[in-house]
């Protein structure tokens, strides 16, 4: 199982960014063998509009089947849940610290967005 997660920064020691669609970058963790792969989003932290939008499209296809960040929106939230992709909010301070509690089984599935749409 492949989760990503929010990041500013480049590795698992980095801390969990808690914008989504704007997030620095993604770290993909894979569970089964504890290796991850670093996924830039340099274009959409610097998007106009549909950030969230254009950074679920990204997650659905890197084959990610969960999602771990601080916050996210509708348009983003429901990209995300038509994908399949399970999103799970976090206050960890880092990416490491964000992927123990999901192993650990320490965060929720969220049943819904968190916070309102910049463009609603």
């Amino acid at each position: 199982m492949i989760v990503a997660v929010t990041c500013a920064g480049k590795s698992i020691d980095s801390p969990l960014d808690n914008r989504f669609g704007r997030a620095e970058s993604f770290i993909l963790f894979d569970l089964e063998n504890g290796s991850f792969t670093f996924l830039d989003n340099e274009q959409n932290l610097n998007a106009a509009q549909g950030a969230g939008i254009q950074s679920a499209q990204k997650i659905a296809k890197s084959g990610a089947t969960a999602l771990i960040t601080g916050h996210t929106g509708p348009k983003a939230f429901k990209v995300l849940s038509s994908a399949g992709i399970s999103v799970y909010h976090s206050s960890a301070k880092t990416v490491k610290n964000a992927i123990e509690e999901f192993k650990a089984g320490k965060l929720e599935k969220a049943p819904n967005p968190d916070v309102e749409s910049h463009w609603a």
